[in-house]
């Protein structure tokens, strides 16, 4: 019997690898396993198609309180509580692209996609509103640079150079200490556009992402102080959706 051996045929390499096997078994089921906490059950995307939540079984709900109070639930039915979406796809088999039935901007379509996020604000490690109006956040020491242009008064335009409102304020990052929104009024109501989709310039903003006529309808905020998880996914949902549908020309070949 050799160095090593427990048994005639058995020795402890052989017992080392049997052990690796077993615990790299157990650790892909469990990656896998708590990884559908999110993004599950699979949908087969047909009409009262089955939903399949794979080989392995859904994971029971797990609790995850909040920092700043409430609770968080996963996995969730958030996401399948939604009214049904307004598409049909172009063949009868899963995973056929989607066709739009109604305002694709508005209806999570494609680039214009958003999540059910919780609708509250996001908050800062010291429990402030992270975002808010610059009007609010001036008493704090936040402002727009010296040497840089001041937005505020300018004339808001769409890719088309119609005009769809006028800056009123900027909103502010409080953690980052930068400018997350412009805030539009278009036409007697208040809208946030993103900073990151805007061009300033010397007299006039810009937004490529829609047509001028198109900015009255980005989603509205309920409060007019502060914006929540969910306003945002909305707000980013429907000028993304405007990069591909704002005009029909934008969703056809380049070439």
């Amino acid at each position: 019997m050799g160095s090593g051996a427990i048994l005639g045929y058995f020795d402890v390499a052989q017992l080392a690898i049997y052990m690796f096997w077993v615990f790299f078994f157990g650790l892909c089921y469990y990656l896998i396993y708590e990884s559908k906490r999110e993004g599950f059950p699979l949908d087969s995307g047909l009409r009262n198609g089955r939903r399949d939540p794979g080989l392995i079984g859904m994971p029971k709900p797990k609790v995850y309180r909040m920092q700043h109070g409430g609770e968080y639930h996963a996995p969730h039915m958030r996401d399948w509580e939604q009214p049904p979406l307004a598409a049909e796809p172009i063949a009868g088999f899963a995973g056929a692209p989607i066709e739009p039935t109604g305002n694709p901007m508005l209806d999570g379509i494609g680039p214009g996609a958003w999540t059910a996020r919780s609708n509250r604000p996001d908050m800062t490690y010291e429990g402030q509103v992270r975002i808010v109006p610059l009007r609010l956040a001036a008493a704090e020491g936040f402002s727009v640079d010296h040497g840089e242009t001041d937005p505020r008064g300018f004339d808001v335009v769409g890719d088309d150079d119609v005009v769809g409102g006028k800056v009123t304020d900027l909103w502010v990052d409080r953690s980052e200490h930068l400018f997350r929104y412009v805030e539009v009024d278009a036409g007697g109501h208040r809208v946030l556009v993103p900073m990151t989709l805007c061009r300033v310039e010397r007299d006039r903003v810009k937004v490529r992402a829609v047509l001028g006529d198109q900015i009255a309808a980005i989603p509205r905020t309920a409060s007019s102080e502060q914006v929540t998880w969910l306003e945002e996914e909305k707000i980013f949902g429907y000028l993304g959706g405007g990069l591909l549908y704002a005009e029909p020309g934008r969703a056809e070949p380049l070439a």
